[in-house]
């Protein structure tokens, strides 16, 4: 089955520059030829006719079985800061993503 929405190359390179990954001809070529197999799957899962059956949200009936949630005081600063690679003003200091201008 083929899809109307075909992805290029450039579309994953797109993508892949958004998130800030680099890949090669090689990857690119791969990564688009696995995007296209995922659309055309849910292009044939879009097709079957689930007009009688039920919605499923757990196929075991269990119940989530959850702790009560309580608030409880955790991860004093400086210990925190401690175990920190690199901090600045009592804060932790990580790489840029940005250039100066904001654009990334």
């Amino acid at each position: 089955m083929t899809t109307e929405n075909n992805i290029t190359k450039k579309d994953v390179e797109h993508v892949a520059t958004l998130a800030k990954l680099k890949f090669n001809d090689e990857q690119l070529e791969k990564f688009t030829d696995q995007i296209e197999d995922i659309i055309d799957l849910v292009d044939t899962l879009n097709e079957v006719d689930t007009t009688n059956v039920e919605p499923t949200f757990n196929v075991t009936d269990q119940l989530n079985r959850m702790r009560e949630d309580v608030a409880v005081r955790s991860n004093d600063k400086e210990a925190l800061l401690a175990n920190a690679p690199e901090t600045e003003n009592g804060f932790i200091r990580v790489p840029a993503i940005l250039d100066e201008s904001g654009e990334a």
